[in-house]
């Protein structure tokens, strides 16, 4: 798990962003959101240049608060969140039954922790794929520090549009990743497209729950302050990513919200009430510390304008998401297991 230092930090900030260009981007991401007046239909046709814009800003924090897997779990009493984490892969790639040489798709890959964990997991050569070119740099080096650069590869694509032909892969996954497409029957649709027949797609997906009320303004605040933390055009229900599913043509094997049933609630790691040693940085002490780090490399210029901005929406994001699983009505792990048939008559 690498721990990305405060210079690493710093200089991340924008990733292909020129830096003096940061703040500027920040502006323009933040117009998408409700909170600065804008609309769901925006960022849905704007996609593309919000998620950018967003992986760009962020993925520095992100490795420097989660290491290189950027997911919540399930967890159990006395398992750490690096371990946690890691079983949460673990039980994915089980579902998918991935064998030895299968030839896998990671859809929305991040910088690749997951897909190198599951790669030395099951043996199996994964594509990850992304549409953020920074992260893809980022994932390509990690890829040959820990030497799966021979097994495992990076496209840099649109997963509405994935330049794969017909029956390409063996398996398909997706972690916290497509809750970022503007629909979730076209992303499926093209999953289901270059899965083989026979073939099964898994996915941790980022849902409100049926107790989420969009009457409720409460409710509302606290999904809105989700999407703009984490680059979200939406967030849909658990029901609509089943429909989604069935559309694209896909059996479903299996499906559950695993938040319910986790020992420990997955927002832990970010609960302003409780101290961790073993992820600190991700605690309202250690996320307060970076906070000021920030905005004191910032004032120093090691940290380009609009960094404090970032801290201050995933902040926001934190702060949403720890509401959002105490009141029940979001969830980052909806699972489901789904298969393509055999043939189309099936």
């Amino acid at each position: 798990m690498s721990k990305a230092g405060a210079l690493d930090l710093a200089s991340g900030v924008g990733g292909k962003i020129d830096k003096t260009e940061v703040l500027s981007a920040v502006e323009k991401y933040e117009k998408y959101h409700v909170c600065y007046g804008g609309e769901e239909e925006a960022r849905k046709s704007n996609y593309t240049d919000m998620v950018n814009k967003y992986y760009d800003l962020v993925t520095s924090f992100y490795e420097y608060g989660w290491g290189e897997s950027f997911h919540f779990a399930p967890r159990w009493k006395g398992e750490s969140l690096r371990e946690s984490i890691k079983r949460h892969e673990h039980f994915l790639a089980l579902q998918l039954g991935l064998k030895p040489g299968q030839k896998v798709l990671d859809v929305g890959c991040g910088i690749g922790g997951p897909l190198r964990e599951i790669a030395r997991f099951s043996s199996a050569s994964i594509t990850g794929l992304n549409n953020n070119e920074y992260q893809i740099t980022r994932g390509k080096e990690l890829n040959r520090i820990v030497g799966v650069d021979k097994t495992c590869n990076f496209v840099k694509a649109d997963f509405m549009k994935l330049p794969f032909s017909e029956n390409s892969f063996d398996a398909v996954y997706a972690i916290e990743a497509t809750c970022h497409a503007p629909d979730a029957y076209g992303c499926y649709k093209e999953i289901y497209r270059v899965l083989k027949p026979g073939q099964c797609f898994a996915a941790y997906e980022w849902c409100m729950t049926d107790a989420f009320h969009p009457n409720n303004q409460e409710h509302q605040k606290i999904k809105a302050e989700i999407e703009i933390g984490d680059g979200l055009p939406d967030i849909r229900l658990t029901g609509k990513c089943l429909e989604a599913l069935k559309q694209a043509g896909f059996e479903v094997i299996w499906e559950n919200d695993l938040a319910v049933d986790s020992p420990q609630p997955w927002y832990l790691p970010l609960d302003k009430s409780r101290i961790s040693f073993s992820s600190f940085r991700l605690t309202a002490v250690g996320r307060f510390i970076t906070k000021n780090m920030v905005k004191a490399l910032e004032f120093v210029g090691l940290a380009p304008p609009g960094s404090q901005r970032v801290q201050d929406f995933l902040e926001k994001a934190a702060e949403g998401l720890v509401e959002g699983g105490k009141r029940e009505i979001f969830t980052p792990m909806y699972f489901f297991l789904a298969r393509k048939p055999l043939s189309e008559s099936q």
